[in-house]
């Protein structure tokens, strides 16, 4: 696929929001001390690992297996569980934004349907998120 210059620095701009998310799902899942929490942030990184292979495909680069993460729970678990959930609602949010901004901009319809669907995505994870935390007195 060819891509226009400006396409080329959304793609790379979706790509760092997409390793920022499977960063931060990694470390939450392995700092959360619900184990459900756990689970739902392991959950979502796979899928926010299955976005950027998908970028990295259109940009033709690859993306390295990354390990799951070990859980380590450690002080305060209601603050920090909070605190991961909101910060990760937060990214989904911004991530959805994203996604919705670059869409308008490809040319290709075949791209865009695929940034839909990811955009999608993000923003079933945004309720994942937001279901847990109204479950659990967090929201």
């Amino acid at each position: 696929m060819t891509f226009t210059q400006k396409e080329i620095t959304l793609l790379k701009d979706l790509k760092t929001q997409e390793e920022l998310c499977v960063e931060k799902y990694g470390q939450y899942a392995a700092d959360a001390c619900d184990g459900e929490l756990r689970d739902l942030f392991c959950s979502i990184r796979s899928a926010e690992q299955q976005h950027l292979t998908t970028l990295n495909g259109y940009l033709g680069e690859t993306s390295p297996l990354q390990s799951a993460p070990v859980p380590q729970p450690s002080g305060n678990c209601q603050m920090d569980d909070t605190f991961f959930c909101q910060d990760m609602l937060a990214m989904e949010k911004h991530a959805s934004s994203t996604y919705d901004t670059g869409i308008f901009e490809f040319t290709q319809p075949a791209v865009r349907q695929e940034l839909n669907k990811i955009q999608a995505a993000e923003q079933r994870h945004g309720e994942q998120i937001w279901q847990y935390m109204s479950a659990h007195g967090m929201y």
